[in-house]
């Protein structure tokens, strides 16, 4: 019996719908988790930011996205006893997620690429990493899950930590101790324990309990030139540190510790205690 034109149309029409809802079913509901059908990682799908063509010096194609909207980067190296360095990373708009490694770009997500001495040499999908001796300088770079490079304004996002200064300031700091000597070190980045003298500066009292800071964490605004103590009390050991003065000083469980210093660089500074990863205060120098 012959079917009628419209059937005969129709009939391949449904089945190719048929097929399309089954491979729509069989995706479910997980965006971006694999490669569109002949592409590399580097044209995954998702949609952040504008996929450049310029790349960055490992080969990676750049994805820019605005400064208000891109992640943030900072390393902390510390030289541990066997010559290598304990490297802690701090990100912002930015979470590490390698169980989608290799999937489509979503902003706020990915991994770490660890450049020693220009030359990427390991992926970081958490925070913490080790270098092994011998590095000089480490570059960190974070990547999308599709393996692009964010970027803003076509600038790798990224930040680099000069290990070999590092470790002298910790061998400094380790032959003092081991002398005996009280006396406070003249190096501008070795711990201050007491407040110098400061008739014109300011004092600002922190106290640490736990995960709580009092008080609760703000910019203090300074002038360039200014001189402030901070005095932090803290209800465990750890160590304070001001980001971009390089300055730290050690905490003792009850006993205030004194850090003074001479704002005399201009911009935006946190302070923020090592082990516990607390963000103390954020001072503003104008």
């Amino acid at each position: 019996m012959n079917r009628p034109a419209s059937r005969r149309r129709t009939a391949p029409l449904a089945a190719a719908l048929a097929a399309v809802l089954l491979l729509a079913a069989g995706c479910g509901d997980r965006p971006t988790t694999h490669h569109k059908p002949g592409t590399g990682h580097e044209q995954g799908t998702g949609s952040s930011g504008t996929l450049l063509a310029a790349r960055d010096d490992s080969g990676h194609r750049l994805r820019d996205l605005p400064a208000a909207d891109a992640p943030t980067v900072r390393a902390e190296a510390r030289p541990d006893t066997e010559g290598g360095w304990n490297v802690h990373l701090t990100v912002e708009r930015f979470r590490f997620t390698p169980e989608s490694t290799g999937g489509g770009a979503l902003a706020g997500r990915g991994h770490a690429r660890l450049l020693v001495d220009g030359r990427e040499t390991a992926r970081a999908y958490g925070p913490w990493f080790h270098v092994p001796p011998g590095a000089r300088t480490l570059t960190v770079r974070l990547y999308a899950d599709d393996h692009t490079a964010w970027s803003v304004a076509g600038a790798p996002v990224q930040t680099t930590v000069p290990l070999a200064s590092a470790s002298a300031s910790a061998s400094a700091s380790a032959s003092a101790s081991a002398s005996g000597s009280t006396a406070p070190s003249t190096s501008p980045s070795a711990p201050a324990r007491t407040p110098d003298p400061t008739p014109t500066g300011r004092t600002l009292d922190i106290r640490v309990t736990g995960s709580t800071v009092t008080p609760a964490p703000a910019r203090v605004e300074l002038k360039k030139g200014e001189r402030i103590t901070l005095r932090v009390t803290s209800d465990r050991p750890d160590t304070v540190h001001v980001h971009g003065y390089d300055r730290e000083a050690a905490l003792t469980p009850g006993t205030p510790a004194a850090l003074t210093l001479t704002a005399d660089r201009t911009g935006l500074f946190e302070v923020e205690t090592h082990e516990s990863g607390l963000v103390l205060t954020q001072l503003v120098v104008r």
